[in-house]
């Protein structure tokens, strides 16, 4: 992974996980790691290289990086460990988990050199990198390199790259070196010997007194042919002795050497094969000699063949001497079977052997006479001819292969247009270049042959160096394995001898010593290296001597150019070698489009880009680009496009916001490719007032020197600037307009190019340019430039110095005002909309090869009102202050923190969430962006989720940025909606609409980016705001903490109709406010919402279930305790039957149809008392009841009231008596489906146990409680899962309960100590609530554990037990199989009243529900060994099937999120018992299941966790993407840790 470059010094961090990843990063930044979801929970170290300070870097030398915890508490989702990035170099990180440490992962951290320029040092930019090649042979003694180098910077470059300066081959390639060490002596007049001291001088100077940095290449990959070192260490290169492999290959390469000769002597004049290859037929002929009589000569499938006769005859030996009859075992060849033919590790022919093991185990004779034994041998005889004619097939391939490339190379060099054309094959020009050395007189071919066994005389038989065309340039073509020599596919440089290191120093000392100095020597001289041939030089080589050049030189610049095809490959070698800028050529592009896409691609982020958080993730990127117009071993523009556009394609790279540069001859237009090992002749001197028809010296006449000169200083202004942002504009064919511009002071430079492809002799170009339309004012033309033609006479090369094109010149003006410029032929001002001016340019004189630039400021009102808003922007951030302007008139604008102080949680429900249905209510709804979808939520948090994700990447042409572009319909939403609440929130809409006031009158193109800043420091205010109304355990929590407690912001709000029903006027701090719809004064306490965002809003928005399972988590654990209390309290008022309604619905529609959600009430009672100080005050607060009696009309609020404990005291005394009764309204006006007897409800406490138990198998009156709803599978009616009897949950809820007032009664503070019922008869009974609670502690073990034992006398239904060591999910169920399913429900019980279990038997559950129920996110409702477990719920399915149709498997198989909560709480709580061992384990565990959680929340655009997720934790559509009770037991679970 890498990472862009940025320009503000922040903190970038790499998230670790389960795989390996890179980056590369800027200096001066502080890396941090912190853990990915699956490695929360565990023990993490991370190591790393990167050196501490003052210390040296050691490859091999890793520390171990500090964890830092920001919360004061150790919480993986927060914690991180850092480094401050400083050094420059490509370091290593890994990391490790558990007792042994094993590397899990890791990457490599690149990080950037800060190169400084001039007598005071100062930092020269990457991205202001302007860098120019010269072929250091052309430059003559080392006295003329100031007068040659002066126009480099004569013509505005800042950096100089050097060919290398050692002593040249033989061939004079720039790149064939034959001293590795030394300084070439010809850069040295008669007389005088300079030595690297003095080139270090040189370089040392032009950076003081020219501000140019000097770098140059290293050659790690080959050496000269001629250098005497090698020929006194052959053990440097690959010979036939060290690498015998390659010996097929060498023969090979003798017998097309002889064929040469033969050709060159015209002795194949008669079979068609002349001397000088011509055309199609002689190619032919060369093919048909090579298979008659080459090919034949040489029989290299030999060197991969065995004797077969030998192998038999030791078979038949080994046979004859007992080692026969035996079955094969396999035991010798290590199980494999067949026979095994082991390679000749020398390649001699014939040479291969057969493995006897392998022969004995396969060919078995029947007994041991000698027919049998023949037998055996005939068989064998066979398969080794077989396997010996498979090598001969595989070797003719090899050779077709062969006689392909052999052929394709001819083609080139004797008959492609664009080839050398050698012209006749001879010594000089053999028909292919030789693969290797040979240093020895010409002898026949036969006694070359011999040669093969005098290794004094092989070991000098050298392979060259070259390159494979698409190969894997993480192979080495030479090592064993590798066919490439063989097959001819070497694209081969028989200059150099390619260079074996093998796997470290001990593997070729000598080498590996004189590439270390040689490294050291360039380090020491020069400011950077550029890598030659860097993706064919081995990654260890290159990784080790790149060591070597930082210790010397520690700010070392290193460039390279790579071939691999691959940005994946390249990405492997930019981090593995710290590479910092990957060369990148504009001549790669066909026209002007694509080197437009190539400027896009590497010249910086785009106009109008976001601004990223400080703190921001690691984004992938590709590598930091050198971007030269043309690169000094490619072919020359002029040659393939035309000389009018260098200039326009120069301006185009000029433009790119990276390293940019060029080649010496390119900006001069000389007219041919200046060729690294042919040239010989000198570069010009600088010369200022150089006649444009001089050979010798060049000034700014010469060429588009003096065009280069403007652009390289305009590059390098446009960086130190701040003009980062890019855009690109193909505004036809020919004409590319590039943008650089300053997103801080919104100034841009627009260069407008005329690009000339074609050449315009043989070319018609349209003479209509279209007009061009520039938003905002043009401030001046900062240069314009035409390429022309003079009178000078035409192009003569000249034998001395390298001389370019005489009959062009330009025509250059620079800063200039409109009306001065010839090239535009008028400007108007046209307006695009009311912030928006728009220039039109037409053009006059944009010819081919034409560049104008203009300067380009916003609209006057524009620019002052943008600089207005980063001054208001400021307050939120100091990245605004540059650029801003302090308002001369400022509007009524209160300070935005003090203004979100005054906003309550209510308000902030208001401003950061409600979904479609909750604002719907208010007669809105979420904003739906055209031709894409609707926003989450209507509040901040539905857009924040959306820019999220496209600001990281810089999405500008995300639907929703082309709406903000488009019209002001979406900024005018998000104030609006706030503008027509009351209070605060209305003020905060002001606030924002005064900010969109001004962002309105910016230009449209950075509406995205300006509306993305406001709203993040809206969010981020808001967020701290929420905070700060939260308790302490969210102020301080971590970064997963707080994202739960945002739940208790999203799902708790008030609605245009309260759905609480009223409490009594005497309880205090109950909120007010004038109904939106009466006008009266009316109470607004906030209710919870179940779910989002199926259950948001009406009468289905409160359910009294998912309210007090939910009210711990998301309203006492965050502080939020009156509003606790009122819900409470509100609840308490509906009490009918002695029950809790299901269905709130106001209470007037309320649904008393379920048996749990009164026990869950009392728990939330229970937490409140012990959570809030003084919270057992509640049990005397005033609860007006609406239902008094059971058969009553709703009374009016405050008709009858009574303290709460009475409430609870009534809701205890009835369950002991016994509930019994028929739902009012019964039938389909309360519920579709349900059948007649599913109305009757019952409830009553089992005397034998204690147990409150009831339902009946037509209803279901726990949280599994889907109702059957298909016709066709005729389910309708039926619920799925029953669990009449005695549920697990409801009966650990209940022991809960009583043993609460038990010790509430023991306080004073509960004054019931029993409840009185009528028994049989209508006897009066006091049963005391001391004696319930025993009973239920004796009860419970015996009824629900499953012990699996047969003979358990407690065991009624042995025979219905699948799985043993659970707790049954019921005890008592009408279909008692039911009993026995395992579910996750008995962990709540675990939870609420652990004093029921067992520790040892408790933890055996845990485990077993741990290894069958636990999925990613959720658990499993049912056990997947259950037969009717089906983990998919699609809801809108209808057919046949009973288990399955209209979602009838809701609660048998998905996972439901919330019980994960009540699981992992439970294992914490029995891992404690159970030492210290096992609890460490535990929370393991925990974390790492609660990471993926965090995760999902992270990215979850309801910022939320669903309902539930099918089978895996795979999505389920039908699901509500986020509900409340499954945030609050996750928030649960963090509090307990």
């Amino acid at each position: 992974m890498k990472l862009n470059r940025v320009h503000d010094f922040g903190v970038t961090v790499i998230v670790l996980i389960m795989d390996l990843s890179s980056l590369l990063r800027y200096p001066g930044f502080e890396l941090q790691f912190r853990l990915g979801p699956n490695l929360q929970g565990r023990r993490v170290v991370v190591h790393t290289n990167y050196p501490l300070e003052g210390q040296q870097f050691k490859q091999n030398n890793f520390r171990v990086l500090e964890w830092s915890y920001p919360t004061g508490r150790e919480d993986d989702s927060d914690k991180f460990c850092c480094l401050d990035l400083k050094i420059a170099g490509s370091y290593q990180y890994y990391f490790g988990y558990g007792c042994h440490q094993k590397r899990s992962g890791g990457g490599y951290i690149v990080v950037d050199p800060v190169l400084h320029v001039g007598a005071d040092n100062r930092i020269l930019p990457l991205d202001c990198i302007s860098i120019q090649t010269y072929l250091s042979k052309c430059l003559g003694h080392l006295d003329d390199w100031l007068d040659r180098l002066r126009v480099a910077k004569e013509s505005g470059y800042n950096m100089i790259h050097f060919t290398p300066l050692q002593t040249l081959g033989e061939s004079r390639s720039c790149y064939s070196l034959a001293d590795q060490l030394n300084f070439n002596p010809e850069f040295s007049p008669d007389g005088q010997s300079y030595t690297w001291a003095d080139v270090g001088a040189l370089v040392e100077k032009l950076k003081k007194e020219w501000n140019m940095l000097c770098i140059t290449d290293v050659v790690y990959n080959h050496t000269a042919a001629n250098s005497v070192w090698i020929k006194e260490h052959p053990e440097c290169g690959y010979n036939l002795v060290n690498s015998p492999h390659l010996r097929p290959a060498w023969v090979l390469d003798r017998a097309i050497w002889h064929l040469t000769c033969r050709v060159a002597e015209g002795r194949y004049e008669s079979e068609g094969l002349p001397a000088d290859i011509t055309n199609e037929s002689h190619l032919d002929a060369i093919r048909s000699v090579l298979w008659k009589d080459v090919y034949p000569q040489i029989k290299l499938w030999e060197f991969y063949q065995l004797k077969v006769d030998d192998a038999v005859e030791q078979f038949r030996t080994q046979l004859l001497n007992g080692k026969k009859g035996k079955k094969p075992s396999g035991d010798k060849t290590g199980g494999k079977k067949g026979l095994n033919i082991i390679q000749d590790p020398n390649y001699h022919r014939y040479g291969n052997t057969l493995d006897m093991d392998s022969a004995l185990e396969t060919f078995v004779p029947h007994s041991s006479s000698p027919q049998h034994i023949e037998e055996c041998c005939h068989w064998l005889r066979q398969k080794l001819n077989e396997l010996n004619e498979e090598q001969h097939t595989i070797m003719h391939q090899h050779q077709e292969q062969a006689a392909n490339c052999i052929v394709g190379n001819v083609v080139y060099e004797h008959l492609a247009d664009h080839g050398p054309k050698l012209g006749p094959v001879s010594r000089e020009n053999p028909l292919v270049t030789r693969y290797f050395t040979f240093p020895y007189q010409d002898i026949t071919l036969e006694q070359e042959m011999q040669l093969l066994d005098q290794p004094d005389k092989t070991c000098h038989f050298l392979a060259h160096n070259g390159w494979v065309m698409g190969d894997d340039p993480l192979r080495n073509f030479a090592e064993p394995g590798s066919n490439v020599y063989v097959r001819r596919e070497l694209v081969c440089w028989g200059d150099s001898v390619k260079l074996r290191y093998g796997n470290g120093p001990e593997d070729c000392p000598y080498l590996w010593a004189h590439m270390q100095e040689y490294t050291e020597i360039t380090a020491k001289y020069f400011h950077g290296v550029r890598l030659d041939n860097c993706h064919s030089t081995p990654l260890h080589v290159a990784e080790f001597m790149l060591g070597v050049a930082r210790s010397v030189c520690p700010n070392l610049y290193v460039v390279a150019e790579l071939f691999t095809g691959s940005e994946e490959l390249d990405n492997v070698f930019v981090t593995k070698l710290g590479i910092t800028s990957l060369i990148r050529e504009a001549m790669s592009a066909g026209d002007s489009h694509e080197e437009g896409r190539l400027v896009h691609r590497y010249g910086g982020e785009p106009v109008g880009a976001f601004v990223q958080p400080s703190l921001r993730p690691l984004m992938p990127a590709i590598a930091h680009a050198m971007f030269l117009d043309v690169t000094h071993d490619n072919e020359c523009p002029i040659q393939l496009r035309s000389a009018l556009d260098s200039l326009p394609s120069s301006a185009m790279v000029s433009m790119a916001c990276c390293a940019t540069g060029s080649t010496r001859g390119y900006d001069e237009l000389v007219p041919h490719q200046i060729s690294v090992v042919k040239e010989e002749r000198f570069y010009p001197k600088w010369s200022p007032s150089a006649p444009p028809t001089s050979t010798g010296e060049v000034g700014f006449q010469t060429g588009i020197i003096a065009g280069k000169l403007a652009l390289n200083k305009l590059h390098q202004d446009l960086v130190s600037q701040g003009f980062i942002q890019v855009f690109v504009d193909q505004v036809d064919a020919d004409v590319v307009a590039v943008t650089r511009h300053c997103p801080s002071t919104h100034q841009s430079v627009v260069a407008v190019c005329r690009t000339a492809f074609q050449n315009p002799k043989t070319h018609q170009y349209d003479t209509n340019v279209p007009p061009m339309f520039i938003p905002g004012k043009i401030e001046e033309v900062v240069l314009e430039a035409r390429t022309v033609e003079r009178l000078s006479g035409g192009y003569k090369r000249d034998d001395k110095y390298i001389n370019g094109m005489p009959e062009y010149t330009m025509e250059i003006k620079e800063h200039i005002s409109l009306q001065e410029s010839t090239v535009v032929k008028q400007a108007g001002v046209t307006s695009k909309g009311p912030s928006e001016f728009v220039q039109e340019i037409t053009f006059q004189k944009l010819t081919p090869g034409s560049v104008i630039a203009f300067r380009v400021s916003l609209d006057p009102n524009a620019q002052k009102v943008a600089g207005v808003l980063r001054y208001y922007l400021s307050q939120f951030s100091p990245k605004y202050r540059r650029g801003s302007v302090a308002d001369e008139n400022p509007p009524e604008m209160c300070v935005f923190h003090r203004l979100m102080s005054k906003l309550t949680l209510a308000d902030l429900n208001v401003l950061l969430f409600c979904c479609d249905s909750e604002e719907q209510e208010d007669g809105g709804g979420c904003y739906s962006i055209p031709g894409w979808e609707s926003l989450k939520y209507a509040g901040l948090q539905g857009l924040m989720s959306v820019l999220a994700d496209i600001r990281p990447n810089n999405d500008l042409g995300h639907p929703v940025c082309a709406n903000l572009r488009q019209g002001d319909w979406l900024i005018d939403f998000v104030s609006n909606r706030l503008i027509r609440r009351e209070g605060p929130l209305a003020q905060v809409g002001q606030w924002l609409g005064a900010m969109f006031n001004y962002l309105k009158h910016v230009p449209r193109y950075l509406i995205p980016c300006y509306f993305d800043a406001i709203l993040v420091s809206t969010y981020t205010t808001a967020l701290d705001a929420t905070h700060k109304l939260m308790s302490s355990f969210i102020q301080n929590g971590s970064s997963f903490v707080r994202y739960l407690a945002l739940g208790s912001v999203q799902m708790c709000g008030v609605g245009r109709v309260p759905a609480l029903p009223p409490l009594s006027t005497k309880v205090e701090d109950v909120p007010y406010r004038i109904s939106p719809i009466t006008g009266q004064k009316e109470q607004c306490c906030v209710s919870l919402a179940a779910g989002l965002p199926h259950f948001s809003s009406g009468i289905f928005r409160c359910w009294g279930r998912d309210t007090f399972i939910a009210l711990r988590g998301l309203m006492l654990l965050t502080g939020r305790h009156i509003e606790a209390r009122n819900i409470i309290l509100a609840f308490a008022g509906t009490l009918r039957h002695g029950l809790i309604p299901n269905l709130l619905g106001e209470g007037r529609c309320a649904r008393y149809n379920c048996r749990d959600a009164v026990w869950w009430w009392l728990q939330c009672i229970q937490d409140y008392a012990t959570h809030v100080a003084q919270g057992h005050e509640i049990l005397r607060c005033p609860v007006t009841r609406m239902y008094p009696t059971d058969d009553c009309e709703p009374m009016t609020p405050g008709e009858v009231e009574q303290p709460l404990y009475d409430v609870i005291q009534e809701a205890l005394q009835r369950h002991l008596q016994g509930i019994s009764f028929r739902e009012r309204n019964a039938g389909r006006k309360i519920d579709m489906h349900m059948t007649d007897e599913g109305f009757n409800v019952l409830a009553k406490v089992d005397p034998a146990t204690g147990f409150v138990t009831g339902g009946n198998r037509f209803n279901c009156g726990t949280w599994m409680d889907k109702m059957g709803e298909s016709d066709k599978a005729k389910n309708r009616g039926m619920p799925a899962t029953p669990r009449d009897g005695a549920a697990v949950e409801i009966v650990g809820l209940t022991k809960s309960a009583v043993r609460w007032v038990v010790e509430l009664h023991a306080k004073g503070l509960f004054p019931y100590d029993g409840a009185k019922v009528n028994r049989d008869g209508g006897k009066e009974v006091l049963i005391s609530y001391s004696q319930w609670n025993q009973q239920l502690q004796q009860s419970f073990e015996p009824a629900y554990w499953v012990s699996g034992d047969p003979h358990d006398p407690n065991e009624k239904h042995p025979d219905l037990v699948h799985k043993k060591g659970i707790y049954k999910d019921s005890y008592g169920a009408s279909s008692a199989w039911c009993d026995y399913q395992l579910r996750p429900n008995f962990t709540i019980a675990m939870v609420v009243s652990p004093e029921l279990f067992t520790v040892e038997r408790a933890w055996e559950a845990l485990e077993v529900a741990e290894k069958k129920l636990l999925g990613p996110l959720g658990m499993k409702t049912l056990d997947p060994d259950d037969m009717v477990y089906c983990g998919v719920y699609d809801n809108a399915l209808d057919n046949d099937n009973y288990n399955l149709a209209k979602g009838f498997n809701y609660h048998q198989g998905p996972e439901w999120l919330w019980p994960v909560g009540y699981f992992l709480r439970a294992k914490l709580y029995f891992a404690e018992k159970l030492g210290a061992e096992t609890y460490a384990q535990t929370v393991t565990l925990v974390k790492n299941v609660l990471s993926r959680h965090y995760t999902h929340l992270e990215r979850s655009p309801w910022k939320g966790l669903p309902e539930l997720t099918n089978e895996n934790g795979q999505y389920c559509p039908f699901s509500c993407e986020t509900q409340a009770w499954s945030l609050a037991t996750v928030l649960e679970v963090l509090y307990d840790l």
